[in-house]
């Protein structure tokens, strides 16, 4: 047999495998598995920025935070859901190419601290504007979704949703890490002065990349708030932005199928480590810190190598 078709019959599989997953699963873990896609959409913004242009981004809660906000702001005062789904990404958007054109001058640690900064005066302002998010309290009551008529107001049917958008945003990341533009944004991450001096528009290809991110973002956050049907200032800070930067550090930010093994181990890990008690947060840290020192590609290194080993045999 071709190898190709091997590799179909194996797509085949892991689709029917998909879609037969909701109807076999737990409740508890379906709804994992929505916030599995939640974080991986996230994720794939930070990781994409991290990994193509070296971009440390601390601040993706705020785009996740607006993309919340929007959705939830609209949608209860009798907006179609979609006009707060594209309002959140308009502004997450815009806002993200207007700050990384002034802060993606700064490399590295300083650029870092630069998006931390992001991140901690958005959670401020979500805090303080009240009178639009809530503050503490929040927004409740707010819609799922009912294309076309079709209401999705079961987990189950929400799992489909969200991984279409997934699969949807997996698809357009791909064809940008492996066109040109990659190409162009990792000469410009390895070597910034070189790719100037031969007429690369660097600023503004790292400001779009940027942008993309937040876009992400802001999806992930609307279907986020229309999941739970409630939102509050508490979902949208650092240590939200950090679990969005734990999908491709631990996962690995140089594929998507490494950044999706993150999304499972931020979701999964740390509810099956909940039932030991208080000590599974130290549990949970000393996890991340094997996984970095023993697997410096990440998780989708260990994936990819047992796939080559696999196809040697």
């Amino acid at each position: 047999m071709r190898p190709s078709s091997i590799r179909w019959i194996w797509v085949a599989l892991a689709l029917v495998c998909w879609g037969l997953l909701p109807a076999l699963a737990s409740h508890s873990i379906t709804e994992l598995l929505v916030f599995t896609a939640l974080y991986y959409i996230a994720g794939l913004g930070v990781g994409v920025a991290l990994g193509q242009c070296g971009i440390v981004n601390l601040g993706q809660a705020l785009f996740f935070g607006i993309g919340a906000y929007a959705s939830a702001a609209l949608s209860t005062r009798g907006a179609p859901i979609i006009v707060g789904v594209l309002a959140g990404i308009a502004v997450a958007t815009l806002l993200a190419a207007a700050l990384g054109w002034a802060i993606l001058r700064l490399h590295g640690y300083f650029l870092g601290l630069a998006t931390l900064a992001l991140g901690i005066i958005g959670h401020s302002l979500f805090f303080e504007w009240d009178w639009l998010t809530g503050g503490t309290l929040g927004i409740g009551g707010i819609p799922r979704p009912a294309p076309f008529g079709l209401a999705i107001d079961t987990s189950q049917k929400y799992y489909y949703l969200v991984w279409l958008v997934a699969a949807a945003a997996t698809w357009v990341v791909n064809n940008l890490i492996r066109g040109r533009t990659g190409l162009l944004l990792r000469a410009g991450r390895d070597s910034a002065e070189a790719s100037i001096s031969l007429g690369i528009r660097l600023r503004g290809m790292r400001t779009a990349v940027f942008a993309a991110s937040a876009l992400l973002g802001s999806l992930a956050g609307s279907l986020f708030a229309h999941f739970t049907g409630f939102v509050s200032v508490d979902s949208f800070g650092l240590a939200k932005s950090l679990t969005f930067l734990l999908v491709p550090v631990l996962g690995g930010m140089r594929s998507t199928a490494g950044m999706l093994a993150g999304a499972l181990f931020v979701a999964f890990v740390p509810h099956f480590l909940g039932r030991l008690g208080d000590v599974h947060q130290v549990l949970f840290g000393l996890t991340m810190i094997l996984v970095v020192v023993l697997l410096p590609n990440g998780l989708g290194g260990l994936v990819a190598g047992a796939i080559r080993r696999g196809r040697h045999a």
